[in-house]
């Protein structure tokens, strides 16, 4: 195979890659999966390293099986998202490692050597499994991987019997739409998130022939129209950082997809100020509960 992985969308200041770089990012809509690139493939490759533990060392360790002995590997992230780790977690695989920092990030490089060290183990601890807990197929990266985000759990009490079509913006596991789809009269609901690990947990835990996925930004557009719901706990973060504008691009597209008399169904962390953006796509909004920092909106067009 050879070329070059690039994993996430690094500064490209920090992080110059060719500009045919494969892209195996599981939040990049059609990007490959970086799973599926063969062992030993690659010739060199970019991570932008996520945050949490487990899953940036899953990431670390799947980039390395991909990588070919003497093969380039240039790691980065923020020194408060991971960073500060990286270079030990690189050297914990058996890496010799160079580290340096740049605009409040961490960047390593580092050649792979013929033997590595812990790369089953940390794949195991990253990979996809059934949580016994949760009763449901989760993975570490994926939104609230290891409980009920309590903003769902609001919406849940408070979800009202829907019927016809409908959409889940923001699906993560499926734990709504496990809920919505308890309902005979839903006729088709389609999940739909833009991280593909959350859409391959679903597909397992909603086995619904209602159900269809999609693995898509909402913010992009979708082939969703004439819907007679939609459910969602938007995002409000993007990259660590919170952007209020995620939650404004949700409900735009909620509006969009619905058609006349439709109803949107949404939680919001309490301090977001999505009551103006209701308003202007919609004709009616109530709220319906508010409570434990969150709030619960529905609206009609």
């Amino acid at each position: 195979m050879g070329g070059h992985g690039l994993y996430g969308r690094p500064p490209r200041e920090l992080a110059p890659t060719p500009a045919d770089a494969v892209q195996v990012s599981p939040l990049i809509p059609g990007s490959q999966a970086l799973e599926d690139l063969s062992d030993g493939g690659l010739d060199a490759a970019t991570l932008l390293a996520p945050p949490g533990v487990a899953e940036r060392r899953y990431v670390l360790a799947q980039a390395l099986r991909a990588l070919k002995p003497g093969g380039d590997l240039l790691a980065l992230a923020p020194k408060d998202k991971g960073g500060s780790r990286l270079g030990k977690e690189l050297a914990a695989f058996g890496l010799e490692v160079a580290e340096s920092g740049r605009r409040h990030h961490r960047i390593c490089h580092a050649v792979r050597p013929a033997e590595l060290r812990g790369l089953d183990d940390a794949i195991a601890a990253g990979a996809p499994r059934l949580s016994k807990t949760l009763g449901l197929w989760t993975q570490p990266g994926v939104f609230a991987w290891d409980r009920v985000d309590p903003g769902s759990a609001l919406l849940l009490d408070h979800l009202p019997p829907l019927e016809g079509r409908g959409a889940d913006l923001g699906c993560g596991l499926g734990v709504l739409a496990r809920a919505v789809l308890a309902s005979k009269d839903v006729a088709e609901l389609a999940l739909v998130d833009i991280d593909r690990r959350a859409v391959d947990c679903a597909r397992r835990n909603v086995d619904d022939p209602r159900a269809r996925f999609l693995w898509a930004d909402v913010r992009g557009g979708t082939d969703l129209a004439d819907l007679d719901f939609v459910v969602m706990n938007p995002p409000f973060h993007d990259g660590g950082a919170e952007d209020r504008s995620l939650g404004a691009a949700f409900i735009a597209a909620a509006a969009r997809a619905l058609k006349p008399g439709g109803r949107l169904l949404m939680v919001a962390n309490r301090h977001l100020p999505y009551e103006a953006p209701l308003r202007e796509a919609f004709g009616k909004v109530a709220l319906l509960a508010e409570t434990g920092g969150y709030k619960v909106h529905e609206a009609r067009r």
